[in-house]
């Protein structure tokens, strides 16, 4: 039975949610692999009551872990959903994760089960992980390792113990899922962030469920059988919130990109899937803008005719109607998160009209802090606080004079697991959360970033100098693909990755390129601010999955 949208109703718990959906939308398709195989959510609904079974005959209880490490895929989805009904805490594990850090999560997690994928369980040792007492295949719930006999022998008669349990088929009448406590623990989540090692965010149900009933309020175009494509990686809190979790609890058919999601093969997928909503991180937007709609606009006849008012709406407005056809035709709103919006990219996208609002977020927050519908949303803000959420600013005028971003609410983490000195770390003495990013609030509520405190650079004369927005100067001029700016010794210097195909184009050198950036930089900059040198990167920086640089392995020491 398709949930309409007029039938939609806000469900009471988390738990609630998902059995009310499997039952609703029984027949609909639920998750796929793009260009692969469909499960609809009466084969989710019976894989998880399989699991249920394969977990209680194994003597998994309630609040154990229970890692899941793989690629986004149909499977990964539905293990999770199956760990998540049963009680189990879930412990994501990113598949980027280099063996021997897959290995301590693991094992600090304390998890009694690892499912895993098949690539990444090639580079996994067993022996490194003493305390699990089981790794199953993702794919197909396979054993590849037990201490006990009975977790084989109970897998290969999961089908019987299935049939024995629902002798006259399995019916939506059947799916029913304990009653969760709002403050207990649902998942930890292994951050990996751009300051270096990982810590165990320990979230509870209460904050992933008004996580939903965020989305349930705002994101309201959304309906039974509408389709998403789903490209951020489900173990960070980003991806798994709102390209999964809400998804599923409407109703609606989650594509997953089962490979890496280049723009190609992003554009590809939105082409033929025509997604309802789009989630996204700044690095696919810019990469879209800089090679689809930059070039049009520096040719100098496009220029001029940008100057004159008639014609610039007209251009706009068949830019806007190309770059919504880009991404589908068919979505309500593009959502970018994850890390700032280069300026002008945003600048252009709010001239000229385009669905898109930047929200932001942290993993500790399940991960949503600030939103705003595009249609409200202010240019270079990233919203306003959301539901049953509340920001302040650490500053003496937090209109005017930036601050550290702190909150408190429904959303926010219960700790960091097994680690009580960042926990305590993590608040202020009154209780709200320290985000470590710094910005203003102006007098409607609506926040501006303008960096991270450990990223902050203090000038000759005492001046806060933000690396950020220096990068944001760099990463707009043409030959630059991306940059960090540090400070060596008192000078600011430029790290720059740099487009070696467009200074190979202008037939100049690196080095010769990266001068001119320079001093048209520092053109813009006031003196306490100019870039001293620029240091030439052969490759790409180092990026967590939401596709941050990782600043920290840049730094000097």
């Amino acid at each position: 039975m398709q949930e309409d949208q007029k039938d939609f109703v806000l469900k009471p718990s988390l738990m609630q949610a998902f059995e009310t959906t499997l039952k609703r939308n029984w027949d609909l398709p639920a998750l796929s692999n793009y260009d692969g195989s469909t499960f609809h959510y009466k084969d989710i609904a019976r894989r998880i009551a399989k699991l249920h079974i394969l977990f209680e005959e194994c003597g998994l209880k309630k609040g154990d872990r229970v890692s899941l490490c793989g690629r986004n895929s149909a499977e990964w989805g539905t293990v999770f959903l199956a760990v998540a009904t049963y009680g189990a805490v879930t412990v994501p594990i990113l598949h980027e994760f280099k063996p021997d850090n897959v290995h301590n999560v693991v094992e600090h997690s304390e998890s009694r089960i690892l499912f895993v994928g098949d690539v990444v369980w090639e580079n996994l040792n067993e022996k490194m992980m003493p305390n699990v007492e089981a790794i199953i295949l993702i794919n197909d719930f396979s054993v590849l390792y037990s201490k006990d006999k009975k977790v084989q022998k109970v897998r290969d008669r999961l089908n019987e113990l299935f049939g024995k349990k629902y002798p006259k088929n399995f019916r939506p009448e059947h799916v029913a899922f304990f009653k969760e406590n709002p403050k207990d623990l649902m998942l930890i989540n292994y951050t990996s962030g751009t300051t270096g090692f990982s810590k165990g965010v320990m979230l509870s149900y209460g904050s992933v469920y008004n996580n939903m009933l965020f989305a349930w309020t705002v994101l309201k175009e959304l309906k039974a059988g509408d389709s998403i494509v789903a490209m951020l990686p489900m173990a960070h809190m980003y991806g798994m919130a709102f390209e999964f979790l809400y998804e599923i609890t409407r109703g609606c058919h989650v594509q997953f990109l089962t490979r890496a999601p280049t723009p190609k093969i992003i554009m590809e997928a939105f082409q033929k899937v025509k997604p309802r909503l789009i989630v996204a991180v700044p690095l696919i937007i810019e990469k879209i803008y800089k090679t689809k709609i930059l070039p049009k606009l520096e040719n100098p006849l496009m220029k001029a005719a940008l100057n004159l008012p008639v014609v610039d709406k007209a251009i706009l407005g068949t830019i806007n109607k190309k770059l919504d056809e880009t991404f589908g035709g068919n979505f309500c709103e593009l959502i970018i998160g994850g890390a700032a919006l280069n300026q002008e990219v945003e600048k252009f996208f709010k001239k000229m009209g385009f669905r898109y609002t930047v929200g932001y977020g942290m993993t500790e927050c399940g991960p949503i802090i600030s939103y705003e519908d595009w249609r409200a949303a202010r240019l270079y803000s990233c919203g306003r606080s959301t539901l049953n959420m509340e920001i302040r600013i650490d500053s003496s005028d937090p209109e005017h004079i930036v601050g550290e971003v702190q909150v408190r609410g429904a959303n926010v983490l219960l700790g960091y697991y097994k680690n009580p000195e960042a926990t305590a770390a993590m608040f202020t003495s009154d209780g709200w959360m320290k985000t470590g990013d710094l910005g203003t609030i102006d007098k409607d509520g609506y926040l501006f970033l303008r960096g991270r405190c450990k990223n902050m650079i203090l000038g000759p004369s005492g001046q806060n100098i933000y690396p950020e927005e220096l990068e944001d100067k760099i990463n707009n001029t043409p030959f630059v693909t991306e940059s960090i700016v540090i400070d060596d010794g008192g000078k600011l210097v430029a790290l720059i990755y740099p487009d070696f195909g467009a200074v190979e184009q202008a037939k100049k050198t690196a080095e010769a390129a990266m001068e001119e950036m320079r001093n048209e930089v520092n053109a813009l900059l006031p003196s306490y601010s100019q870039i001293t040198r620029v240091d030439i990167f052969p490759e790409e920086f180092e990026k967590t999955p939401k596709r941050s640089i990782k600043r920290f392995m840049y730094q000097k020491k």
